[in-house]
């Protein structure tokens, strides 16, 4: 046994199987966020129930079951519900009422002994809404300026044309409002600044007095557009508010909802298995492409993927070179001695340093000095509103380069490290200098273990939250920023960030239980995020390794 012991074979086993127990770990837990997160679009079939209220009437309810647990007596009793004292554990259901305007909330729960008359109606409707949540009903009547156009079995089909003209007056009315008005707005306000900046730069009163009646011109022909797009607007409005359809709870209370109000509608008791698969995949795509609305606990994450994306990139540009070049300078160029070891003492230990310090060094160094400064010299018609003295898209991910930075220059000294020094000598021999060796054959051989770097701190950045909420992210941010409107890419804008959105969709969600799903599918699409960024530098790593390979062959 102790010879056993000295061959090292425990060890491998104990190393092996450790490897695969974290494995079993991950995968599970990635099944976990994947089941919770994607059963959400499935679009589950309505129950109509009969609940037993307090006083002992009955309410007739239409639901989606949600979930159901056992709960103890005891437990029960604390929380002030009677239960007789026959049984130690009770089941209750998890209903999903949605109807937030009628009941005042979207989820309740229900004692099993307490529901009863369990049908699946046909005709029940989930609509889903821009305000207010889901409605759960029965449709009656489409209304066309207030007069009945469909009902019966010619609702459904002239519901979902009525819907699809609704939406698309709705995407017209968004295009107005975020590009032809917002090119207005911003229009007008360059005009204000230009003469700000006269005003700053010491015009004359003749020049103020020209620019001013030149700009009263150009404004009276942008509020002659403005007038315009108002006018188009309020058509809009009014075509798109046209239709509306009456709909009925099911105890009876009738509706009417503006088309203008919902987004999509459907009758989950009437689709066929490959109709709720292809609703599945577009509830999904829906996800993926909208905006999100209801405080971030409807509607989709587009702007938070996109900006975690723009500023991984972003971050990628800014700490590679400079990476690089302070981890080639300390290798190749700084005199070695006790310096450089506290140099490399310090880079390394930056590396365990929390990442709200990075988060606190930002505002205050980035956003206040640098920025203050940049509005000062570059921006000073603005002031005192701020351009670049506020958190934004460039100073979040330059806090997450310096974040970085020390994975960078490790991972590439590294890599340095490692050229054998036969190539340096056979460079030198054949005649080339000190930095055509270092710059056309180690930086070369050496670029696999840059990516590597690289490929780390993509990870690491993707998912930090602490410092972004410091430096740039928001819950909400109206606009995206990358645009068609110069300079393109507003460095100055605050963005949205997956991990932020899934650390406020857990913890400031004012509907936990509407917001749960939405946890597990942001944090789900967040890790794929991190594996396609991970694997498109992986592959490229792997071609450089090839390429140079080839070459120093």
């Amino acid at each position: 046994m102790r010879a056993w012991f000295k061959t090292g074979t425990p060890w491998i086993w104990l190393n092996a199987g450790a490897i695969a127990l974290c494995l079993v770990m991950v995968i599970g837990v990635l099944g976990l966020i994947a089941v919770q997160g994607g059963s959400h679009f499935w679009p589950a079939d309505l129950q109509q129930v009969e609940a037993i209220q307090a006083d002992g009437s009955k309410k007739t309810l239409l639901a989606e079951h949600v979930r159901t647990e056992q709960v103890s007596r005891i437990t029960l009793k604390d929380s002030g519900v009677a239960v007789p004292d026959d049984a130690e554990f009770y089941a209750r259901y998890l209903l999903k009422l949605a109807n937030r305007d009628v009941y005042g909330r979207d989820f309740a729960w229900f004692l099993e002994h307490d529901l009863a008359g369990w049908t699946k109606p046909d005709n029940a409707i989930v609509i889903e809404r821009r305000e207010w949540g889901n409605f759960q009903g029965f449709p009656q009547q489409l209304l066309q300026q207030d007069k009945v156009v469909a009902e019966g079995e010619a609702l459904w089909p002239a519901l979902q044309a009525a819907m699809s003209r609704a939406n698309a007056l709705q995407d017209q009315i968004t295009d107005i409002e975020k590009g032809d008005i917002g090119k207005i707005n911003k229009a007008l306000e360059a005009l204000r600044l230009g003469k700000r900046t006269l005003e700053l730069q010491g015009a004359t009163a003749a020049e103020i007095s020209v620019y001013t009646q030149q700009a009263a011109e150009d404004q009276a022909m942008l509020d002659a557009q403005y007038a315009e797009l108002q006018q188009k607007l309020e058509a809009l409005y009014t075509e798109a508010k046209r239709d509306s359809l009456k709909v009925v709870t099911a105890e009876g209370k009738e509706l009417t909802i503006s088309l203008a109000n919902i987004v999509h509608a459907h009758m989950p008791n009437q689709m066929s298995l490959l109709e709720k698969s292809v609703h599945y995949v577009g509830a999904i795509w829906n996800f993926l492409s909208d905006d999100p609305r209801e405080a971030n606990t409807e509607g989709g994450i587009f702007p938070a993927i996109f900006g975690t994306i723009t500023m991984v990139i972003l971050m990628s540009i800014i700490v590679t070179p400079f990476g690089v070049l302070a981890a080639i300078y300390l290798r190749e160029y700084a005199k070695q001695g006790t310096l450089l070891k506290i140099i490399r003492i310090s880079v390394y230990n930056l590396a365990g340093v929390p990442s709200i310090v990075y988060g606190v060094f930002g505002l205050g160094f980035f956003v206040y000095i640098m920025g203050g400064n940049i509005d000062a010299l570059f921006y000073p018609e603005k002031l005192p509103a701020p351009t670049f003295g506020t958190p934004g898209l460039f100073w979040a991910s330059l806090t997450l380069a310096l974040l970085t930075l020390p994975v960078v220059i490790v991972s590439t000294e590294e890599g340095l490290s490692r050229i054998p020094s036969t190539i340096r000598m056979g460079s030198l021999a054949l005649g080339a200098t000190k930095s055509e060796t270092l710059w056309k054959v180690v930086v070369p051989l050496a670029t696999p273990a840059m990516m590597t770097g690289l490929i780390l701190s993509i990870a690491r950045a993707a998912g930090e939250v602490a410092p972004l909420m410091l430096v740039g992210v928001v819950k909400l941010a109206p606009t995206l920023p990358v645009d068609g409107t110069f300079p393109f890419v507003h460095l100055d804008q605050k963005i949205m960030h997956l991990g932020f959105h899934v650390y406020d969709v857990g913890f400031q969600s004012p509907n936990v239980e509407a917001s749960r799903p939405l946890l597990y599918a942001t944090a789900l699409v967040l890790v794929v995020l991190i594996v396609v960024l991970n694997m498109a530098a992986i592959h490229l790593r792997n071609k450089l390794r090839e390429k140079y390979r080839g070459e120093s062959d």
